[in-house]
């Protein structure tokens, strides 16, 4: 008997409906190919409701979403909504109120894609960004005081927990031995001057390191880090790393593999419910009009089964992304200048599975 999936789909703002649309096509033939069932069920979630009702993510729907396998997302970010009120009242929300602790950022180059940087081709741009997604700075412990004043004071202070670390790190090793390829971990952090924090990241690192003898240990600090990626993106494997560190250098990771139109992440509860998005956002200017790039939308598509346990269903995803892209049929990332409309790129992808 075929395993049936739950999948949560909240297609969102701006052209987000039209990817999601795309990677709903080539979820189905890898369903039809490889032998399980997707049953999908919208929420309206984002810009249009909130104007509507002044509602962003109700409580009720987080245990909405606590029924679901996986959640699929489209794009938030509406030009009518001030920015912030979305993306906390719906993003931050999902992700802390079903304890996304890891967000998982592939980084590679596909055949056909350009890339910035001289002399590199896709053998050396494929590794993984590891980003603690559930504290730090982002959990909005500080305050100001004194505001409108000349003598006004702000904090926002970065705030770790031993267990909340080790989550992550542990996650990072784990990863690091099942992707199988340099098995080599990079912790990322600033330990020269954010002394307590990143004590604390370095010591976890190097403990749970004694139980994983097969996997190297490598730390960059993050300033150096950003020239390496530059410099020597090949150096590396999986990298992990703290929230706001790890918040930086994924946009950093995303221009190196050819752009936000092929860069897709995950908001990761190994444990519980994981929500699946592309990286490069609701696009409001193209909406309708049938020419944005879908191909993050597939490939986060692709990032859900793996993390479903669909494995082989996973690699035909990235596979036929990699022959799509390699054919020259695609001419370019960029919306409108595909040579393929949205809907003739999903379909082209979901004929190569």
């Amino acid at each position: 008997m075929s395993k049936t999936y739950k999948i949560a789909v909240i297609p969102g703002d701006g052209t987000g409906p039209e990817v999601v649309r795309e990677g709903m096509k080539v979820l189905n033939a890898a369903a039809a190919k490889f032998g399980f069932k997707l049953e999908y069920q919208n929420f309206d979630f984002g810009g249009d409701r909130y104007l509507r009702t002044g509602e962003t993510l109700p409580d009720s729907a987080i245990n909405d979403m606590k029924q679901f396998n996986a959640i699929y997302l489209g794009a938030i970010g509406h030009p009518d909504v001030k920015p912030g009120i979305l993306e906390v009242g719906i993003l931050l929300k999902m992700r802390f109120s079903l304890d996304q602790y890891i967000n998982l950022r592939p980084v590679k180059l596909y055949p056909g894609v350009e890339t910035p940087l001289k002399d590199k081709g896709p053998e050396d741009i494929d590794f993984v960004v590891i980003r603690e997604n559930t504290g730090g700075i982002y959990t909005g412990v500080g305050g100001a005081v004194q505001v409108g004043t000349p003598n006004e004071i702000a904090t926002q202070v970065m705030v770790y927990s031993r267990p909340v670390v080790e989550r992550c790190i542990r996650y990072a090793y784990e990863y690091t031995r099942r992707r199988n390829k340099r098995k080599q971990l990079t912790l990322v952090h600033k330990t020269n001057v954010l002394t307590y924090c990143g004590d604390l990241w370095n010591r976890t690192f190097k403990e749970v390191g004694n139980e994983y003898p097969d996997i190297k240990q490598d730390y960059n600090h993050v300033d150096a880090a950003n020239m390496w990626f530059v410099k020597s993106p090949e150096f590396y494997d999986v990298v992990v790393t703290e929230n706001l560190f790890g918040d930086i250098i994924t946009d950093l990771a995303a221009i190196i593999q050819g752009g936000l139109g092929i860069a897709a992440g995950g908001n990761i509860n190994p444990q519980g419910v994981s929500m699946f998005e592309p990286m490069g956002g609701s696009a409001p200017k193209y909406t309708g009009q049938n020419i944005i790039n879908p191909l993050a939308a597939i490939s986060a598509a692709g990032m859900m089964l793996d993390t479903l346990g669909e494995t082989e269903a996973a690699k035909a995803v990235d596979s036929a992304i990699s022959q799509a892209l390699g054919s020259g049929k695609i001419k370019s990332l960029a919306a409108g200048k595909m040579g393929m409309s949205t809907s003739e790129v999903g379909d082209f992808v979901a004929s190569l599975i």
